[in-house]
C-alpha cells in the first residue's frame, strides 16, 4: 500500500509538471524584480510582435565560450528571442550560430557585417585575445537588416524591436529636414540621420516650393539656420504646424566666436514663429555653474600647452524632466544656449523639457569671454533656466523647440555627447512615432553597484543576505520535525495497521 502512495505521488507529480510545461509554452510569462523592469516587454514591442504581416528570423552570431560578463550577454538575448518568438505566435524565429565552428561560417558573417571583438580571455594561465562574435541578421521577406554588434548591458529590447519594425514595416514615416539658410548638411548630421533612418524615410526639404510642405511628413526638423529666412518661406512651416503637421525647431538667438573672444545676438526670423505658436526664445547667453569644458593654450614658461578649462557658456544638462524625451538621457552639452519662456493670454500649452541647473545666470549680448575668469556664486545668480520646450495647441500639430542649434550637429558641435543626438532623435519620435519604442532607446540592464546605494539601503541589503538563509533553514528543519512528528504520531495509532 505505501508502494502504491508512493507511485501515485510520483505519477501526480510527473503529471503537474508536464502541464505546466505545456501551459507555460502556450502561456509564456516570467517574474521581473527589477526596480525599472528592465525584464519586461513594453506595450510598444507587444504591438509590433502582435502585428508582424510576414515571418521574421533572427540569425545571431555569437562565440560561444567567452568570459562569463559577456555569456551573460548570450543568455539575455536568447531569453529575450524566446519571449518574441512565444508572443509573436512563432513569426519570430531565430538560430544561434558561432561563427568560431567552421571558417566558411566566420567570412559569411564579417561579409554580412557582423563585426568581431577582440577581447582578452585567460587559456592556461596566459591572457589571449579572441575574437568574438556578438551581431546578428534580421530578415522578413525580401528585407534586411544588420545588428553589427549587441553591447552587454545595452538598449537590447530596443535594438531587436527597432530591427524587427525595420524589416517588416516597408511603408515607413516621412521626415523632413530643412535645407538652405546655412543649416547643416546631411554629412554633419550623419549621426542624427542614421538613428532617424531605423523607423523614418528621411528626406531633405526646401522652403521655396510653391505648393508648401508635402502634408505626407509626420514631422520637419530645422536644425541652425543661420541666414535670415524670409516671411513666405516661414509661413510654409506656419501652415504646415496648422494643418496638423510637427515641428522641431532648433535655433540660435546667440552666437560665440572663439576669434575675437565674443558673443552677439543673431537673429533669423524663426523666433516670430515661434512667438506665434506661444513661446519666446530669449536673446541671451545661458551660463551654468554646471558646464563643459574647451580646450585652450597656455602658457608655461617656454611651453605651450593644451589644458581643458570649464566654460559656463556651455551648461552641461544632468538633471531631465519626467518626459519621454527625456526619458533614460545621462548628460547633453549644449553650447550658448538661450532662455525659453511661455507667452501670456494664449492658449499654448507650454512643457519644459531641458533646463539648467538652479546655478544658472543670463548674461545679455553683446558678451566678452574671459577664458581665465574666476566664476563666482554671484555670476550664478539665477534659477533654473528652461533651454528645451514642447507646445502643443489645440487642433493643431505640436511643436519642440531648443534654444540652441549646434547640439544635435556631430562634425562641428563642442563637447558632443551621445545624448546629445539622442535628445533630438526622441523629439522627433515623440512627434512621429505612436508606438511607443521611444520608451525602449534608453532601456538596458544598469549596474548599481551597492556601495553607491544609500547607507540604509546597504544595511537591508547586508541583514536580508545575512539572516534570510538562516531563516530558511530554521523554518525548513522546523517544518520537516512537524511533519516527521505527525507522521510518528500516526504509525503509532491502531488505525494505520
Amino acid at each position: 500500500e505505501i508502494e502504491m502512495k508512493n507511485f501515485t505521488r510520483l505519477a501526480l507529480l510527473t503529471g503537474i509538471i508536464l502541464l505546466a510545461n505545456l501551459l507555460t509554452h502556450r502561456y509564456f510569462f516570467r517574474i521581473d524584480a527589477t526596480k525599472d523592469k528592465q525584464y519586461t516587454l513594453s506595450r510598444a514591442t507587444k504591438n509590433i510582435l502582435s502585428d508582424l504581416p510576414e515571418p521574421v528570423m533572427v540569425t545571431a552570431y555569437f562565440t560561444k565560450d567567452l568570459p562569463q560578463q559577456y555569456l551573460k550577454n548570450y543568455s539575455d538575448i536568447r531569453d529575450l528571442l524566446t519571449e518574441y518568438s512565444v508572443r509573436s505566435g512563432e513569426m519570430v524565429n531565430y538560430e544561434f550560430i558561432d561563427p568560431a565552428e567552421d571558417p566558411a561560417i566566420e567570412q559569411e558573417a564579417v561579409q554580412s557585417g557582423i563585426a568581431p571583438l577582440l577581447i582578452n580571455v585567460r587559456e592556461k594561465d596566459e591572457v589571449a585575445q579572441k575574437k568574438a562574435f556578438m551581431g546578428a541578421i534580421v530578415t522578413a521577406g525580401d528585407q534586411r537588416d544588420v545588428i553589427s554588434y549587441i553591447p552587454p548591458g545595452g538598449a537590447l529590447e530596443y535594438i531587436l524591436t527597432t530591427s524587427i519594425k525595420k524589416v517588416s514595416n516597408v511603408d515607413k514615416p516621412d521626415i523632413g529636414i530643412v535645407q538652405g539658410f546655412g543649416t547643416p548638411n546631411f554629412q554633419d548630421l550623419n549621426l542624427l540621420i542614421q538613428a532617424l533612418s531605423v523607423q523614418y524615410d528621411v528626406e531633405a526639404i526646401s522652403l521655396d516650393a510653391e505648393n508648401g510642405i508635402d502634408p505626407r511628413f509626420e514631422t520637419v526638423a530645422l536644425i541652425r539656420p543661420v541666414d535670415t529666412i524670409p516671411p513666405a518661406a516661414l509661413n510654409q512651416l506656419l501652415d504646415f504646424n496648422n494643418l496638423g503637421g510637427n515641428l522641431a525647431l532648433a535655433i540660435n538667438t546667440v552666437e560665440g566666436d572663439f576669434q575675437s573672444v565674443s558673443g552677439r545676438a543673431v537673429y533669423t526670423g524663426v523666433e516670430s514663429i515661434i512667438e506665434t505658436l506661444g513661446a519666446r526664445v530669449n536673446s541671451d547667453f545661458v551660463v551654468d555653474a554646471t558646464s563643459g569644458s574647451i580646450t585652450v593654450q597656455q602658457r608655461q614658461g617656454f611651453f605651450t600647452i593644451n589644458s581643458n578649462v570649464e566654460f559656463p557658456y556651455f551648461p552641461m544638462i544632468t538633471n531631465f524632466e519626467n518626459h519621454p524625451i527625456t526619458e533614460g538621457l545621462e548628460q547633453v552639452v549644449l553650447q550658448f544656449v538661450s532662455s525659453i519662456e511661455p507667452l501670456a493670454d494664449t492658449s499654448t500649452s507650454f512643457t519644459p523639457l531641458v533646463r539648467t541647473s538652479q546655478n544658472s545666470g543670463i548674461q545679455r549680448p553683446p558678451v566678452y569671454f574671459d577664458i581665465e575668469k574666476r566664476w563666482t556664486n554671484s555670476d550664478f545668480n539665477a534659477a533654473a533656466q528652461t533651454v528645451g520646450a514642447l507646445l502643443e495647441r489645440p487642433g493643431r500639430g505640436s511643436v519642440v523647440v531648443f534654444a540652441d542649434g549646434d547640439f544635435p550637429i556631430g562634425a562641428q558641435g563642442r563637447g558632443q555627447t551621445p545624448d546629445n543626438v539622442s535628445l533630438l532623435v526622441n523629439a522627433v519620435d515623440f512627434l512621429s512615432d505612436d508606438t511607443g519604442l521611444i520608451d525602449l532607446r534608453t532601456k538596458g540592464v544598469t549596474t548599481r553597484p551597492i556601495k553607491e546605494m544609500e547607507e540604509s539601503a546597504q544595511a537591508r541589503i547586508k541583514w536580508v543576505s545575512f539572516l534570510l538563509p538562516i531563516i530558511l533553514v530554521i523554518a525548513f528543519g522546523i517544518i520537516r520535525t512537524q511533519s516527521n512528528r505527525r507522521n510518528r504520531m500516526r504509525r503509532m495509532m491502531t488505525s494505520y495497521l
